[in-house]
């Protein structure tokens, strides 16, 4: 689905970053928000007008955890619109959810993750197996994050 400036869904990139291990390793990376405690979920963020998805990814992940030294893997074939619980909602205003585009990208040997970024975002980070993923994750994130998952695994990604 097209993003225009008219919805009420903010553009949106996210990320599934697998460690520089992959493929012979799935450790995917996650983090704990700054602002919501044991909230972790995927690096994700804003497409800037002007942007294309690749490009907000990139500087996502340089904004958010200290380094774009990724390889991108594949692109989810579609947009993913959620809406955001009510106690974000307020926060976000004028926007009532995301509609997200996601990208599994792999660490490259040389990328140094570093989470103290000129605006932190996340207090600590960790990879988790496919396994324990899901318990993890933020619970409203969680079917989204599962329908992505499970589309790289049947594509032989993951």
């Amino acid at each position: 689905m097209p993003v225009t400036p008219n919805d009420q869904y903010r553009p949106n990139v996210a990320a599934i970053i697998v460690s520089s291990k992959y493929p012979q390793k799935s450790e995917i990376f996650i983090a704990e928000r700054n602002d919501i405690s044991d909230a972790w979920q995927f690096p994700q963020g804003g497409i800037d007008e002007g942007e294309t998805a690749k490009v907000a990814l990139l500087r996502e992940l340089e904004e958010e955890i200290g380094t774009n030294d990724v390889s991108v893997v594949a692109e989810y074939p579609e947009w993913i619109t959620y809406d955001f619980p009510e106690a974000v909602q307020e926060k976000m205003k004028p926007f009532i959810g995301q509609s997200q585009r996601y990208f599994l990208v792999r660490l490259k040997p040389s990328a140094k993750i570093n989470i103290k970024t000129e605006h932190p975002e996340f207090s600590q980070y960790r990879f988790e197996g496919l396994s324990t993923l899901f318990s993890t994750v933020s619970h409203f994130k969680r079917p989204i994050y599962k329908q992505v998952v499970k589309y790289f695994q049947k594509e032989g990604y993951l």
